[in-house]
């Protein structure tokens, strides 16, 4: 009943989309396919870009998520077990698992709102990345069509409408790993694919003993003039973690640095989506709309401070919940005043219908008590604006106004033999306009300068809205605002030379009203009471260097800190220096190698602590035995580093001592391993 009740709210809010944008001119979508592609007079800003499905074939990768590394100065890292999202880091953000960065799967936001883990989840496991055709990213606040968590900007991963060959694919390597492939595309243009993957891991206490399962199905009928597609996506996937450890308990010989306190961690996870898209016209009259209902469910266990409590830290985050939505555009191009033109008019709407979302006390897994539990009614609806204006040969702008409605509703629920804190039920709404400005100079073929400003947001955690007690001490809480907004600022330029040079050097700024964030691990928002501001500098480079050597360079610096008063404190978990470099080689028609290299420097943790810099290199070789047959090799961590992938400060405490101790936590890089990928195609 809840599903046909959500349904029917979805499809009348699309059928109100429909009449309301009839008629209203708007601007066309720019769709970049790689880092090859000429921006100039093109793009908003020098902070936007893209990737082909070349590009991302060519790189190494550990786990799915990070191909959001391929986001100049994006680092994706990994505290937990394989099936958890990874951890995002990105101008000055530490973005958890996402709440300052919005992330789309076609039409669908892949951020979840008010989620059992935290706000913004982003969890890209449920992707096949030879079904990825390829990945959009705009970073900053300066596109009005991203509204919630585009603080930081957004990434849209764009699913293939079409395969250059069917192919057959198996993968072994070191710890268990082992993943299967099925992908190809019949004569009438259905893609399918098809995934399972294991992995044993390499820690002394654990088997990961993940069991990773994903299909997709998507059916396209009629060409880019007019076009309908049906998506269909399922993931479903369980594993076992080894988490972060503290540093004495290495350094006392209480366990390895691949060891752990607490062997009975890990989740399960599952997510399944059917969405549609329909298309009609051309970029001088255009409709876009989308639709899609997502079921998506998860089951967390984790202890970071692991003994404060006699009976053990451990606790497990639940989340349940389905999510309708949809989308709808008009763009046509016209003149003003005898100058070209062109404006895009759109209606977004979203509903997430969480049915569990809560936070329990556990022990191996079996629960011990509930801090928290809830049902959470999350809607919005979002409309904007966007024009092109054409002021001269050389001279153009593009400006944006935005209007978001946010309304929450959060009802405990009873617990077995208790029930969470009655007060913190109730309703929250509010509403937000944010508005966006580029100016764009082309100063010749080869060389384009940009000056933009915008304004972002992330809304928080439906529980902190109505919050009045904390969960745990029953102690007075006052609730936060629903929807927290941010201001940026960015002067670029971009360079261009055919087959030889794509740069552009970015100088950003970026101001947050407050930092706030709901702790799903403690039930609770956390405020700073300040503000903050991010600056720094971006710069990108891909060069040819000849016709088979290809070298990328990404480079970002960022000064963030707290307004606090005098210099102002550093935000705990912001990275300063981030570098990222490539190096692509052809030896032969049928032999390439690709070897990457990321480099993050020292960061601030809490309490004036330092994470030192990490270092990773990783290697990738491919070779065409046969015309239809080909070999991939990779090695990960190429240097065996023991570098921290992630670091943290707090007070944990181990089973023998008497109390917390404030120390550094931890997770090192796998050790270096190979994986062998053998793929056959069919043409």
């Amino acid at each position: 009943m809840r599903f046909f009740k959500s349904a029917s709210l979805l499809v009348l809010t699309c059928c109100t989309d429909l009449v309301f944008a009839h008629g209203v001119a708007i601007i066309e979508e720019v769709v970049v396919k790689g880092r090859k592609a000429n921006l100039i007079d093109k793009a908003m800003s020098a902070s936007q870009g893209g990737v082909s499905q070349e590009e991302l074939a060519m790189r190494p990768i550990l786990r799915t998520g990070e191909i959001l590394e391929l986001v100049p100065g994006m680092v994706a890292t990994q505290h937990s077990g394989s099936g958890k999202a990874n951890q995002y880091f990105l101008r000055g953000f530490n973005l958890d698992h996402g709440t300052d960065f919005a992330t789309f799967v076609d039409s669908m936001p892949v951020n979840m709102r008010s989620h059992g883990h935290g706000q913004g989840y982003t969890d890209l496991n449920f992707i096949i990345p030879e079904l990825v055709g390829s990945i959009d990213y705009k970073k900053g606040a300066y596109y009005s069509q991203v509204g919630d968590f585009s603080g930081a900007g957004s990434s849209t991963i764009h699913s293939a409408t079409t395969l250059n060959a069917n192919q057959l694919a198996l993968s072994l390597g070191g710890y268990g790993y082992g993943r299967g492939l099925v992908i190809g595309e019949t004569a009438n243009q259905l893609i399918y694919g098809l995934e399972h993957q294991i992995y044993e891991g390499p820690w002394d206490d654990v088997d990961e003993d993940v069991n990773k399962t994903n299909a997709w199905l998507k059916k396209v009928w009629g060409q880019a003039s007019h076009q309908v597609s049906l998506t269909f996506m399922a993931y479903d996937n369980q594993w076992n973690s080894a988490d972060q450890i503290p540093a004495r308990a290495v350094q006392d010989g209480i366990i390895s640095e691949l060891g752990s306190l607490d062997t009975t961690l890990g989740g399960e996870s599952s997510r399944y989506s059917l969405s549609a898209r329909w298309q009609k016209g051309d970029h001088h009259n255009r409709w876009v709309a989308n639709v899609y209902a997502i079921n998506y469910a998860m089951s967390l266990w984790s202890n970071f401070t692991y003994y404060t409590s006699p009976q053990g830290d451990q606790f497990e985050q639940i989340d349940d919940r389905m999510i309708y939505g949809g989308d709808v555009a008009y763009s046509r191009e016209g003149d003003f005043l005898g100058r070209p033109t062109s404006n895009t008019v759109g209606l977004q709407t979203r509903f997430d219908d969480i049915s569990e979302v809560g936070l329990y006390s556990s022990a191996a897994r079996q629960r011990t008590g509930v801090v928290r539990a809830d049902s959470v009614d999350q809607y919005s609806i979002s409309g904007y604006w966007q024009n092109t204006l054409q002021w001269s040969r050389q001279l153009r702008s593009v400006m944006g106004v935005r209007y978001d409605s946010f309304n929450f509703a959060v009802d405990p629920i009873a617990a077995k033999d208790e029930t969470t804190l009655a007060q913190n039920a109730g309703k929250a709404n509010d509403d937000i306009v944010s508005a966006s400005f580029n100016l764009i100079y082309v100063l010749n073929d080869n060389y384009e300068t940009y000056a933009s400003i915008g304004q972002g947001f992330h809304s928080n955690d439906a529980r902190g809205t109505t919050i009045q007690a904390d969960p745990t001490t029953g102690d007075t809480l006052m609730p936060v605002d629903p929807l927290v907004d941010s201001l940026g600022y960015e002067l670029g330029v971009r360079a261009y030379r055919a087959d030889k040079l794509n740069a552009s050097l970015a100088l950003w700024r970026l101001d947050i009203d407050s930092e706030l964030l709901f702790v799903g691990d403690e039930g609770i928002t956390e405020d700073t009471g300040v503000g903050s501001r991010r600056q720094g500098i971006e710069a990108t480079a891909y060069y040819s260097l000849h016709e088979r050597w290809n070298l990328d360079l990404e480079y970002a610096y960022t000064h963030a800190r707290l307004n606090t008063p005098g210099r102002g404190e550093k935000i705990p978990g912001a990275l300063e220096s981030v570098i990222s470099a490539g190096l692509h080689t052809q030896w032969s028609d049928d032999l390439y190698s690709h070897l990457r290299l990321r480099y993050f420097g020292d960061y601030p943790l809490d309490d004036g602590e330092t994470a030192p810099a990490s270092t990773l290199l990783n290697l990738r070789m491919g070779y065409q035995m046969a015309q239809n047959f080909t070999i991939t090799a990779d090695i990960l961590n190429l240097l065996d580093s023991n570098d921290h992938d992630v670091e943290y400060f707090y007070q944990s405490q181990l089973a023998h001592e008497s109390a917390p101790v404030a120390d550094h936590h931890y997770h090192v890089f796998e050790p270096r391993t190979l994986r062998v990928h053998l793929a056959y195609l069919l043409e």
